[in-house]
């Protein structure tokens, strides 16, 4: 099984969600990345990455001035008002009519994934993931994949 394939199935695991969407739901996230332009994703990849850095074991290796935290906030927050108030408003309010709150927080977390699929698909990001390959033992990796179950 080539590394690529473990390495991006371990990051889609990181994204999934365990809850399943109901039509509802999945409405509104279909509505929330169709609406959504490749600008629109890339703020979001900023946002994630502003807030995330403040992590206290990101803190070491990447940092992210207050200021600059503070206008992908700002450029975030709009960008959920026009999703949801104005662009995907019937799918919002059917979602949460039907199946509660929690189905914005899916149809976020949705648009999240499909943001960070792209953010890994970019060939210079796809290249230093690539990196990765190069340190993985692939035959402990062999091994363990042929080991019998226990």
């Amino acid at each position: 099984m080539p590394k690529r394939i473990l390495i991006l199935g371990a990051l889609a695991a990181a994204f999934a969600s365990p809850a399943q969407a109901g039509p509802y739901a999945d409405d509104l996230s279909r509505c929330l990345v169709e609406k959504t332009t490749p600008a629109d994703k890339n703020a979001l990849i900023r946002w994630v990455i502003a807030v995330t850095t403040l992590h206290p074991a990101v803190q070491p290796i990447a940092r992210v001035e207050a200021e600059a935290r503070a206008r992908a906030n700002q450029e975030t927050a709009r960008i959920f008002e026009r999703l949801l108030t104005q662009q995907c408003l019937d799918q919002m309010q059917q979602a949460v009519r039907y199946e509660g709150a929690a189905a914005i927080q899916g149809g976020f977390q949705t648009l999240g994934q499909v943001a960070m699929m792209e953010l890994f698909a970019d060939p210079t990001v796809a290249a230093a993931l690539g990196e990765l390959d190069k340190a993985i033992d692939v035959q402990k990796l062999r091994e363990a994949l042929q080991a019998p179950d226990k």
